[in-house]
């Protein structure tokens, strides 16, 4: 085979085969592909397509491109991902939730994509935490910890790795087939028992539409049920960061504010939703709405947090992390306030903007060599429906530098629409898919 040959059988609409797709995955993971041809067959796909059926194929060849995970333990084996979104802290709050209440949480993980920050990218705020894991640490960090929260390596869906990392640079991340692909792939090869997915509508999600966000839940359900993994999907809403502090750093603040009780709000509200879908999914709770009020419970009694603790130890963070968070994550030089420029209800916030403003500040990538700041961002964030008196803080930006604080609080501006209603609230959760 070709990669060339394929790339033009894309280019032109006609049709691949498991075969084809197999091979170009295992490309990938081999270097067989060249990065060109890897944008290349990306952008094809993005354009053109692919059935049901190359859906499944491309899904399942990027899952066997590495080891695909087996597990004997005496709890079940699951896991939760998210298309992502701004303020989107939810894994590091539910993993250890889930691990608290019985569960394995093996949990592969990607770094930040186009306006949306990347969970990898988050915990590496913390000093010394490490996601590059082999199996056999992952194994033994979920054995001692319940959950791990780690990055596609050598061993677990290589394809993807590679993939992953060209799609951010080429335009090609809101292809529905391409994303499908790509968290399951992870997920499936991580040998996961259930799997609940949180797929974002809105201004701040790549699927800006009800009818593209319910495409994709359904593509994901659909190809991970055919797959062998009992799956469902809530639609949830990205209209504004799901939590007020955007960046690395502060976003696992605003996680560690929830784990240990000194928040609540959007975060905590959709990790315990999430978290009862999965816990009903795998056994340990007969619905989800028990599912839920065991997460909450967790939450709550301190469980969650005494589990993230155990995982950021696990994984090479400090062992008072969870004591003493705010001690150990980085903070910026510049902090400043983003004043209102006029009264006003805040009627729209415009979350791709925001989050190529913290992108912009150095917090994500503009091409795949670039250092990610963890300290920067932007925090304190304005909701929907707030009351905003003219310059009193719409946000502060968290910067390196004084003129780009300068430009994030131009860019910030600029994404918050104030009027003089407000705006009619907005479901937290608008569709369940499977569940």
């Amino acid at each position: 085979m070709d990669a060339r040959a394929i790339i033009a059988r894309l280019r032109d609409k006609h049709p691949v085969t498991p075969e084809d797709l197999c091979w170009f995955a295992q490309g990938l993971a081999d270097h067989a592909v060249s990065d060109a041809q890897a944008g290349a067959f990306a952008m094809a796909v993005l354009l053109n397509g692919l059935d049901r059926d190359g859906r499944v194929a491309l899904t399942l060849a990027m899952r066997d491109s590495g080891h695909v995970l087996r597990w004997a333990l005496d709890r079940p084996v699951i896991d939760k991902h998210s298309t992502g979104g701004v303020g989107d802290c939810v894994s590091l709050v539910l993993a250890p939730a889930l691990a608290a209440c019985g569960a394995a949480v093996p949990m592969i993980s990607g770094r930040g994509l186009g306006h949306t920050g990347g969970t990898l990218d988050k915990l590496e705020s913390i000093p010394g935490f490490t996601t590059d894991l082999d199996e056999a640490r992952l194994r033994a960090v979920v054995d001692q910890a319940g959950c791990a929260i780690v990055a596609a390596s050598a061993e677990i869906a290589p394809a993807d790795k590679r993939l992953y990392a060209v799609r951010d640079v080429t335009a090609t991340v809101e292809s529905l087939d391409l994303i499908t692909a790509s968290i399951l792939s992870k997920k499936l090869a991580a040998g996961l028992q259930g799997l609940v997915l949180d797929v974002k509508l809105g201004s701040g999600a790549f699927m800006k539409t009800p009818g593209d966000a319910r495409a994709l839940a359904q593509a994901l359900v659909d190809t991970a049920n055919s797959a062998g993994c009992p799956t469902a999907a809530l639609i949830t809403d990205m209209n504004q960061p799901l939590a007020p502090d955007l960046g690395n750093a502060l976003e696992v603040a605003s996680a560690m504010r929830v784990l240990t009780g000194q928040a609540r709000g959007r975060l905590y509200d959709l990790t315990v939703e999430l978290g009862g879908v999965a816990l009903a999914q795998a056994g340990l709770a007969a619905d989800a709405a028990l599912g839920a009020s065991a997460i909450a419970a967790a939450i709550s009694d301190g469980r969650a947090a005494q589990a993230m603790g155990r995982m950021v130890a696990a994984q090479g963070g400090p062992l008072a992390f969870v004591d003493e968070w705010a001690r150990f994550l980085p903070e910026a030089p510049v902090i400043r306030e983003i004043p209102a420029p006029q009264a006003g209800y805040v009627t729209a916030i415009d979350g791709q903007a925001l989050g190529l403003a913290v992108v912009g500040l150095g917090g994500g990538r503009q091409v795949e060599t670039d250092r990610v700041d963890p300290a920067v961002g932007l925090s304190e964030v304005s909701s929907l429906g707030a009351w905003i008196e003219k310059g009193q803080p719409l946000a502060r930006v968290h910067a390196a530098r004084e003129d780009a604080a300068e430009a994030a609080l131009r860019a910030v501006q600029a994404a918050v629409t104030l009027g003089a209603q407000p705006p009619d609230p907005l479901p937290l959760v608008h569709e369940r898919v499977g569940a």
